[in-house]
């Protein structure tokens, strides 16, 4: 089979999933919340961000950042289900991309402590966000479920980019990281 035929083939299997998995069809909590960090460019730009800044680092920290943002993410959208809201909220999930895309462009290592509350302050915003707007007569179990999902494989495909490379691409993954921090501060300003 030829790579196009490949290619073809692999969009038509896709192509029914992709069209169930916009918010709002039907009553389906997981399918929306699998839908959410994957259609909102700005969440999908910070958990692939956070995946590749991942796997930038070493030791503990390589579990430790993605494993931080799924569950304060999680936090964040329980605290969003019962009504929380911050204020900037928007401008905090902004600047996580900008951020996000710095981090993985300068590949920094910082300390694990400034590293995981970094990453703990931006997952409760994204969290937040999420959980405010689960969509009316979804199960908010199924849609938290799915937008945590959702996230750890958006981190998985990030780490995934990085470890799975040869060597001579670190500068096109840098190159990734300075294109999302534009892409943040575009947001920013926006």
């Amino acid at each position: 089979m030829t790579p196009h035929k490949t290619l073809l083939a692999l969009a038509l299997l896709l192509s029914p999933a992709l069209a169930l998995a916009h918010p709002g069809h039907g009553s389906s909590g997981l399918m929306a919340g699998l839908a959410h960090p994957l259609f909102g460019l700005d969440h999908l730009l910070a958990m692939l961000a956070v995946g590749l800044w991942a796997a930038q680092q070493s030791g503990a920290a390589r579990w430790a950042l993605p494993a931080t943002f799924v569950g304060t993410l999680l936090l964040g959208g329980l605290l969003g289900f019962a009504g929380l809201q911050i204020p900037l909220m928007e401008t905090g999930i902004a600047a996580s991309v900008l951020a996000f895309g710095l981090l993985v462009a300068v590949a920094i290592r910082l300390p694990m402590a400034i590293a995981l509350g970094l990453t703990a302050v931006f997952a409760l915003t994204h969290g937040i966000a999420h959980g405010l707007e689960l969509p009316v007569q979804t199960s908010p179990w199924g849609y938290a479920l799915g937008f945590v999902a959702a996230t750890a494989a958006l981190h998985a495909a990030g780490y995934a980019v990085v470890r799975l490379l040869p060597q001579a691409a670190t500068p096109l993954v840098r190159v990734a990281g300075g294109a999302t921090a534009l892409a943040g501060a575009w947001l920013l300003a926006s």
